[in-house]
């Protein structure tokens, strides 16, 4: 690795690396964006030309191998992540990783394991953990504003959007043997990882998973129970074919409760005897921004402080096999 400089390669360009991701690895301190990959050349030529990235290739190996690139971001589908992560890995360097982790929990204990045999560090995307807005909530469960938690809801519905009617190029995110499932592997994830990071990891789960709309062959509603291992007990629906959006988390305790949203801009409520508070948080132009900024100080300072890796990412995906486990069966 550069002196006090950690020097990415991307890869993947898709959507998700224009605003969401790429930038940040330029922006962040300490922290360089050198190669990206896309397997269309014409591709990854344009994204290096447009966001200033001086190599591009059309091989991944190439861009693995290429001795300037200090750490790798994966970007693709879930269904090369295990491929690439451990290529990575015998390379030497530390991986980053898109969410979810991999297709399946097995595929993740593979990456996990191809990561602490070549001692380098794998993180995952789970952005949301870094970002000031959970950080907030983290603090007030601490610091017990809501006393004892009991358990926490999650509601999140919407209308099936027109790409994902569309039978003859539906998008990947929908397509299972890329995707690991439906839309519940592409956004249920987010929320079932923050409550990791908020409650602790879960222990139990039951679920169900069925395909009500007929749009596509994933699964388009999940409904669940789980048992945190601390003894808080959850419940969630998603539902990908409903009338109108809608997406809340509360978390009930013995004196409170706190109302939050995963995906929305809506503020961070607090409950109470006494009354309701709230916080706002504008929203971060490159959203990975704050987690890349602690995954390079690790690589750089030696802190401990990144709160996405490779076992929390595992333990959403077991969460999630485990939830749509009767899909299909």
């Amino acid at each position: 690795m550069a002196p006090g400089k950690v020097r990415w390669g991307m890869i993947g360009c898709g959507d998700v690396t224009e605003v969401k991701s790429g930038p940040a690895f330029q922006k962040a301190a300490n922290s360089e964006l050198v190669a990206v990959m896309r397997r269309t050349g014409k591709l990854a030529e344009d994204y290096a030309k447009r966001h200033n990235v001086r190599n591009w290739y059309d091989n991944a190996d190439a861009l693995i191998n290429d001795p300037e690139v200090d750490a790798v971001y994966i970007a693709t589908p879930p269904s090369s992540h295990k491929d690439y992560t451990i290529k990575a890995a015998k390379a030497g360097k530390p991986v980053y990783v898109e969410k979810p982790m991999a297709l399946n929990f097995a595929e993740c204990n593979e990456m996990i394991a191809a990561c602490k045999a070549a001692n380098v560090p794998l993180y995952v995307a789970y952005y949301r953990r870094a970002q000031p807005k959970f950080i907030k909530i983290k603090e007030l469960l601490e610091s017990n504003k809501i006393g004892d938690v009991r358990f926490v809801s999650t509601t999140h519905y919407q209308k099936a959007a027109e790409d994902v009617k569309n039978k003859h190029n539906p998008p990947w995110r929908i397509k299972p043997e890329l995707s690991g499932g439906g839309l519940f592997f592409d956004l249920g994830c987010h929320t079932l990882d923050i409550l990791d990071f908020l409650l602790g990891p879960i222990k139990d789960v039951q679920g169900f998973a069925s395909n009500q709309a007929g749009y596509y062959r994933a699964e388009d509603i999940v409904t669940g129970t789980y048992q945190f291992e601390s003894g808080i007990h959850g419940v969630g629906s998603w539902c990908f074919s409903a009338y109108e959006d809608v997406e809340l988390n509360e978390i009930i305790g013995s004196t409170g409760k706190i109302t939050f949203s995963t995906f929305g801009p809506d503020p961070v409520l607090l409950t109470t005897v006494y009354g309701t508070e709230q916080w706002s948080f504008p929203p971060f132009q490159h959203v990975h921004q704050p987690l890349i900024e602690r995954i390079v100080a690790d690589l750089t300072r030696g802190f401990s402080q990144t709160p996405s890796t490779g076992l929390t990412g595992a333990r959403t995906t077991w969460v999630m096999d485990k939830l749509v486990k009767s899909f299909g069966s």
